[in-house]
């Protein structure tokens, strides 16, 4: 059998029995995708908390994407205070919010990504100050039903110790060799990402993994390779 349809059926395996774990998720977006785009893009090495708390200040401050547009860079800045690199993050929102209010004639209105390709709409949004690959899959996915895969950090460590991606696979890599893995379908790959993600947050821990508790440990690599370790 080629390795890749081994992987195939391996990965699909590990997806039912985690979907059964935690939970068949219907998709819906989570927020309006201008709100999950800006507020993704102060998310980077900060906490919800903080995230939130500045996309409120900055949303009080202004009051519409075109305002906040047209505002200073530091005022900008001062708004979102709260958050990790506000220096960086502001001026890339502006700009972000200037490009986008040039593509849709200062509507701010993104939801044509829904009926744009996928590859387009990747392509188009990696081209924003400040989207990487997550952010902008993320987006298309959760905001718009796109077969698309992000990975973050619980998706891509999960991922890695099962043994569905290669040990120095990057996370942004792995965007691309799990999608290749996973069947193209929008709902598969939302349940994938939010299973992946909360059994990591729960069972799949960076630190101290309850490996026991799993319901994959039998198809799991780094556990297969702690077992067979002195003790």
């Amino acid at each position: 059998m080629a390795d890749n349809e081994r992987l195939r059926q391996k990965i699909m395996v590990v997806y039912e029995r985690l979907v059964k774990a935690w939970g068949y998720r219907e998709w819906k977006p989570r927020r309006d995708a201008m709100t999950e785009l800006i507020s993704t893009m102060l998310s980077h090495r900060t906490t919800s908390e903080q995230e939130w708390a500045a996309m409120s200040r900055l949303w009080e401050a202004y009051g519409s994407w075109a305002a906040i547009a047209e505002a200073p860079v530091e005022g900008i800045e001062a708004a979102i205070h709260g958050v990790n690199f506000p220096e960086v993050k502001a001026p890339r929102i502006k700009e972000t919010l200037r490009l986008i209010g040039e593509r849709t004639d200062g509507t701010f209105d993104i939801d044509f990504l829904a009926k744009t390709p996928v590859d387009e709409g990747m392509e188009w949004l990696t081209s924003l100050p400040g989207i990487g690959i997550k952010t902008a899959s993320l987006l298309l996915l959760f905001n718009f039903h796109q077969p698309i895969m992000p990975v973050d950090t619980h998706v891509h460590r999960v991922s890695q110790r099962i043994g569905l991606i290669g040990p120095k696979t990057t996370a942004e890599q792995a965007h691309w060799d799990l999608l290749e893995l996973l069947p193209h379908d929008a709902d598969i790959l939302y349940n994938y990402h939010v299973s992946l993600l909360t059994h990591g947050r729960k069972i799949c821990t960076w630190s101290n993994p309850r490996c026991p508790q799993c319901v994959v440990n039998d198809l799991c690599d780094y556990y297969q390779a702690r077992q067979t370790q002195p003790r």
